[in-house]
């Protein structure tokens, strides 16, 4: 018998649970948001969608927007002296207001 994977997708609910008031899909006005190249956005990962969902790292950084990639967004992060670029589904990620 082989054991379940022990990965860090295998816990992603947990991770990052919901609150209950905010249990649920999102908004549509936050799924219908257009991101140009070149403006600033942060990562907030949405437990409740998986799919282009960023590693847990990554959650409450912002990046820029540098193109598109199907029905995902890639997006530039600064992480220590490096840049990582990353490839999220709009539903983990806001417009930044700072």
């Amino acid at each position: 018998m082989v054991k379940n994977s022990h990965g860090y997708r295998a816990r992603t609910r947990s991770l990052l649970s919901k609150r209950v008031r905010e249990r649920g899909m999102r908004p549509l006005g936050h799924l219908l948001v257009d991101y140009e190249v070149g403006q600033r956005v942060d990562i907030i990962i949405d437990p409740s969608f998986h799919k282009g969902m960023p590693h847990r790292r990554y959650h409450g950084r912002t990046g820029v927007v540098t193109g598109k990639r199907g029905r995902g967004i890639i997006v530039d992060v600064a992480l220590g002296k490096a840049t990582k670029t990353l490839i999220v589904r709009p539903e983990h990620l806001r417009p930044s207001r700072g």
